[in-house]
């Protein structure tokens, strides 16, 4: 789960883990928050942690009282003949809100189908990136949905 507000710009390629979890972007992101009067802010590892990339967002202290989502999920969908789906879903309160499917040519290298919110699609866009490297050099080799 990702926060809708957060807007990934780079991997966090510095997050330790013990095991690796299974990520809401595919990988461990930094970025910058979107929410009103906070935008542009750089929240510290740990709140990325917590809330922004990894965390469930209803608990940030900057996440506006009126919103449209707390978090922000992805799946794959499907990748059949060069076209790959991502099925999104955003929630408030646990509560599955707008949801959909994002489509992307991997042949022709660009999206059929994006999201309207730059955020989401940023976000979609980390998961993509994610998954096709994941798909060319799983992390469990033998593995290639891993």
């Amino acid at each position: 789960m990702s926060c809708p507000f957060f807007m990934p710009t780079d991997e966090f390629k510095e997050w330790a883990w013990h095991a690796r979890p299974r990520l809401p972007l595919g990988e461990p992101w930094r970025g910058y928050c979107t929410a009103p009067g906070h935008e542009r802010e750089r929240p510290s590892d740990d709140e990325i942690k917590q809330w922004c990339s990894f965390g469930y967002a209803r608990h940030c202290p900057r996440l506006p009282a009126q919103r449209h989502a707390d978090k922000v999920a992805f799946s794959l969908a499907r990748d059949k003949e060069g076209i790959v789906l991502i099925y999104y879903v955003l929630e408030i309160d646990h509560t599955p809100g707008e949801h959909g499917t994002l489509q992307y040519d991997s042949q022709q290298g660009r999206w059929l189908k994006p999201h309207q919110d730059a955020r989401v699609q940023r976000q979609a866009e980390c998961y993509l990136d994610s998954y096709l490297r994941r798909k060319e050099v799983p992390v469990r080799p033998g593995h290639p949905s891993s």
